[in-house]
């Protein structure tokens, strides 16, 4: 009954406005704000006050899904409202963030998004995107999680990371990816040039796909990121024998990093974020900027991450801005490993 009841009264005031407006002609047009800066004011006053869509661009049960749903409730507890996750995989992502850019910019409509599969996709010249940073309200940082290297745990070929990489210099093997362009894509690559092994990447909409391809023998290793495989390995899914990061995880104490094991400074890392469509207005995003950092800033919800090897690192305004620019910087580097 108080939405009803505030909707109507929103309505009403709109009608008054726009009466107002006509009955003053043309002559004073010159001397009056702009008509849409009230309705855009109203809005911002009583936002929000119904569900929020949450889009998460891969498949449930990813790391993505899985730090989404754990942080919700807690933003929930902030604005209100609820938040609504939709689960839009498919182009690396970007179905899912092909429909957050499109969407009215109202505040209604908010995302993950995903570094570097986010940057890629547009960098990539065969999809013709016209989107890039400047498509997104970027509201805040969540999670960074970094690179990991698994077999299967019966696996015989190769037990570890170092008889992985002398096989695949001999021998063409798979891995899984997220798509083009993603985290995994680029780890593979930077092995190939650097280690000259021989590594083909198998791209899917998701972790759980992929997950499935490593199991059914589909695929030969998998390249993921830690929050994604530490349940599955202390479960013997599957067994995690390398992280790529300047040290090792704190989540999987045992998986030595590439560089320790002689093969050089190969990192990897998946960025995680929230953003709205470009055009939110300022009040809008302050709101969401403030319950996003409360929500992920809070104690309860660091450790529920922190207990499904999700690493919290929050970020906003510029400094979130930031890192993205320095991310897009760095993939612009990498144009030529995928010979774009």
């Amino acid at each position: 009954m108080k939405k009803l009841v505030s909707f109507i009264l929103a309505a009403a005031l709109t009608m008054v406005a726009g009466c107002g407006a006509t009955n003053q002609g043309t002559t004073n047009q010159g001397n009056q704000a702009n008509p849409g800066s009230d309705g855009k004011q109203q809005a911002a006053n009583g936002y929000p006050n119904k569900p929020i869509t949450l889009i998460v661009a891969f498949e449930a049960g990813g790391g993505t899904d899985v730090g989404a749903r754990i942080l919700a409730p807690y933003v929930e507890k902030e604005l209100g409202v609820p938040l609504v996750i939709s689960n839009k995989p498919g182009a690396g992502g970007w179905v899912g963030w092909g429909e957050l850019v499109k969407s009215p910019p109202d505040g209604y409509t908010i995302g993950y998004i995903n570094t570097p599969n986010l940057i890629t996709g547009y960098v990539n010249p065969s999809t013709a995107r016209k989107e890039n940073l400047d498509s997104f309200e970027p509201i805040a940082n969540h999670v960074t999680d970094l690179g990991a290297i698994a077999i299967r745990s019966n696996e015989t070929r190769f037990t570890d990371i170092k008889s992985l990489v002398e096989y695949a210099k001999a021998n063409q093997l798979t891995v899984t990816s997220t798509g083009v362009g993603s985290d995994d894509h680029y780890a593979a690559l930077r092995m190939n040039q650097r280690l000259g092994t021989k590594f083909n990447a198998v791209h899917t909409k998701g972790f759980g796909e992929n997950l499935s391809n490593l199991l059914g023998g589909h695929v030969d290793v998998m390249l993921a990121n830690v929050g994604e495989v530490v349940k599955p390995h202390y479960e013997k899914q599957l067994k995690v024998i390398a992280v790529m990061a300047q040290e090792r995880s704190s989540y999987l104490p045992d998986a030595p990093t590439l560089k320790e094991s002689g093969f050089g400074d190969i990192v990897s890392w998946s960025a995680r974020g929230i953003a709205a469509p470009k055009g939110v207005s300022p009040e809008i995003m302050e709101k969401l900027i403030a319950a996003f950092e409360k929500g992920i800033n809070d104690m309860e919800q660091k450790k529920k991450m922190e207990d499904m090897g999700l690493q919290v690192d929050f970020k906003k305004g510029e400094e979130y801005k930031n890192m993205l620019k320095e991310e897009e910087a760095g993939v612009m580097e990498l144009k030529k490993l995928l010979n774009w």
